[in-house]
Order: C-alpha cells, then structure tokens, then sequence
C-alpha cells in the first residue's frame, strides 16, 4: 500500500469483506492475480480446461493474516460518498465485498462471477444474483470471459444496473442521469438506453 500511497491519490490499505475481520489470503506466487481469500480447488479445475503448467500456477506459496473492512468503511475514510462505477474481481469475494457497501449504490457495477468456483468454500454464483436483485439490481450484460473447450460459462462478467423497471431503480437513474448515460455509452449499451428513457 505504500508504495501505490506515491502515485495514487485514494488507497484503500485493508482488505474488503463483509465485516471489520481479520482474513487469510491465499497467495499464488505464480500468478499473484489470481490469489484469493478462498484456497484453490483442484478438483474444480478439470472443467476449465487447465494445462498442467497452468495448475502448477495455481499452487498456494504463502499465507497470509490480512485485515479487513466494510466498503463503506474505507470509503468513507478516503472521504467517498459515492461511486459510480464499481468493478469487483477478487477470486470468489466478490459477494462479501459487496455485502459491505451499505448504503453506496453504484450506477453500473461490474463483477467477474465463477460460475464454477476454482476456489473452495465460494458461495453459489446464484447468491451474487439474488444479492444484487434485493438491493434492486438488474443484470444487463454478460460476457464470457475466455472459452474453455467444455463450452461451459465457467466464468463471466457481468453487468449490472439499477433495475430501470421498478420505482428504486428508475430514481437511482435519473438522479444521475448524466453519469449513467456516459457509464453506458462507454459499455456499448445505446439499445438499453433507448429502452430506458
């Protein structure tokens, strides 16, 4: 963290969860990105597809105690009070990371969702879904993210937005009608809009 303090104007120097917690991380030495606070799991790699030098990667080399927060806590400590465009990638956290938002709606957010975790002890993707669908989401667009020759979605990202049909949603929306005109535009979601508007 200190040494993005440098060049970055916001850092948020915790780990995001659900809860103010103290979490192991998973760390993959060999392929950083993909270390988590959830342990690999072999057997879910069959149905993507893996090469041997591709498990290997996936091997844990160090552990590590981490401390965590809500969201919202870090947010608000960096002085944040809203956001409009949130990304979640995290190997499996995203739903706990998102349970810690509170009270911040993002306009678009966008998830990398397993539909079969590589990961051990990963909530159901449909916990994501019907996370986001309470706090009044809708997905929008999904895009698998690479083709494994099982022709399965293992893996995809998604795109949610307010859900434009109901009351909660179309407010969020033209509260910040401008915002999420660009946010969708850059997404490629003119039809969309037109449905919207």
């Amino acid at each position: 963290a200190e040494k993005l303090k440098k060049n970055h104007k916001y850092v948020i120097d915790k780990a995001l969860w659900s809860s103010s917690v103290k979490k192991k991380i998973f760390i993959l030495g060999n392929r950083l990105g993909s270390s988590s606070m959830f342990e690999p799991d072999e057997t879910s790699f069959k149905i993507y597809n893996l090469k041997k030098k591709d498990i290997e990667s996936f091997k844990v080399t160090e552990t590590l105690d981490v401390d965590c927060v809500q969201m919202s806590e870090a947010l608000q400590k960096i002085n944040i009070d809203q956001i409009e465009y949130l990304k979640v990638d995290t190997q499996g956290a995203e739903l706990e990371i998102l349970k810690g938002m509170n009270n911040y709606k993002p306009l678009v957010i966008r998830l990398e969702v397993q539909v079969f975790s590589m990961y051990k002890k990963v909530p159901n993707w449909s916990k994501l879904i019907s996370f986001l669908d309470d706090l009044g989401y809708m997905v929008c667009e999904w895009r698998n993210i690479s083709p494994h020759k099982t022709r399965s979605a293992t893996e995809m990202d998604m795109i949610f937005i307010p859900n434009y049909r109901t009351d909660k949603g179309s407010n969020h929306i033209k509260r910040n009608e401008d915002k999420f005109i660009s946010i969708m535009l850059i997404f490629g979601q003119l039809e969309l809009l037109k449905q919207i508007s």
